[in-house]
């Protein structure tokens, strides 16, 4: 394969802040606007192209080589992406590795995407981190701040989570408790995590019941990870907390989110986000320090949690962020971080162990 042959010509990023990138454009040659955001991580690309708390986003790869393991059949966390694009250093268009069956260029010409290489990925991170929230547009010609402000505005205002949640129930055989998940965005690994451990498994669409959750007879629930700003899932807040005072639950990411906003908390935007495979958070009672894979622009504001009700359990080692909480009354914890960790370390994949043992201890029919 020639240098190239997948490419479309010169690209551009162009950022509301006035800056324009030029490189050179793969994948599928649309107009793209998005929120611009940056991944830490130097692998897991793959599954960074598949997961929907990406949804909307360009993501900037910091490290600088990128689809040099290919695509892969086994590493999809959904079935079709939702991110806006991607911006690489290099991109590698002849992938080595033995489970490879497409380039990262043909995959995201397949899926409708575009990415744009040959980009200084450094000097648009430090943009990031100095101005924090920053839209961006990738097209096949610059264009000013204006018209950058103007295609982003015109993006679907729809919640995020509507988008791309379930659209109906599935069910997923196992031996085990039973666990209703969710569906707010989900990542496929946190579903295999649970059947990995002998769990039964019911995906649920976001907006479902509490008559319905109930119906299913389930042992406990999991809230998923997913995109967007978890206030805009304020109205569904008193539904969900109906059955989340019934069943040992466990919310991860933006399941930890809404979990708060269900008992009080507000959320606001990090200044440039946590989104890699590499993020240090501190276990408060033990004092341990696990590494953990994170994906997050939103956090929960400290000063907000009802200590009544709420306690932290993991903090952040960079910026002293909430990473975790635990009810104090009720069997419902929650972590920012993915504990699935995919990709990344899985130094808290105990966390689900955690989670099926209090199932077995304490059971809906113990306090309902």
């Amino acid at each position: 394969m020639n240098q190239h042959a997948n490419a479309h010509g010169t690209g551009y990023l162009s950022l509301e802040s006035g800056q324009v990138f030029a490189g050179q454009l793969y994948g599928a040659p649309l107009t793209a606007p998005g929120e611009v955001v940056f991944h830490t991580g130097m692998t897991g690309y793959q599954e960074v192209m598949t997961d929907l708390s990406f949804a909307g986003q360009i993501v900037t790869f910091t490290y600088p080589l990128i689809g040099n393991y290919g695509i892969n059949e086994q590493d999809n966390e959904t079935l079709q992406p939702a991110l806006a694009g991607m911006i690489v250093s290099e991109l590698c268009e002849q992938p080595s590795h033995y489970r490879s069956r497409a380039s990262l260029a043909e995959t995201a010409a397949r899926y409708g995407f575009p990415i744009l290489a040959g980009i200084d990925t450094r000097a648009i991170t430090k943009l990031v981190r100095s101005q924090g929230h920053l839209s961006g547009v990738i097209a096949d010609k610059p264009l000013s701040a204006e018209e950058v402000t103007a295609l982003c505005a015109k993006r679907d205002k729809k919640t995020l989570v509507a988008q791309v949640s379930s659209r109906q129930m599935v069910s997923y055989p196992g031996d085990g408790e039973h666990v209703v998940l969710v569906d707010l965005g989900m990542k496929r690994s946190i579903l295999d995590s649970l059947l990995a451990k002998g769990c039964r498994v019911t995906v649920v669409p976001f907006d479902t019941t509490s008559e319905q959750i109930e119906a299913l007879k389930p042992d406990g629930l999991v809230f998923s990870n997913g995109p967007g700003d978890p206030q805009d899932l304020l109205p569904y807040c008193a539904e969900w907390r109906k059955v989340v005072e019934r069943y040992p639950t466990f919310g991860i990411c933006l399941g930890h989110q809404v979990i708060a906003l269900m008992y009080g908390a507000k959320t606001g935007r990090l200044p440039y986000g946590h989104r890699g495979s590499n993020h240090p958070v501190k276990e408060l009672l033990s004092g341990k320090v696990y590494l953990t894979s994170q994906n997050h622009g939103y956090v929960v504001l400290e000063e907000t949690i009802d200590k009544r009700q709420m306690t932290i359990t993991y903090r952040n080692v960079n910026d002293g962020s909430v990473e975790g909480l635990r009810h104090l009354y009720l069997p419902i914890h929650t972590v920012q971080f993915h504990p699935e960790a995919h990709p990344g370390p899985d130094d808290t994949s105990h966390l689900f162990d955690q989670f099926i043992q209090s199932l077995r201890m304490i059971g809906a029919k113990h306090y309902a």
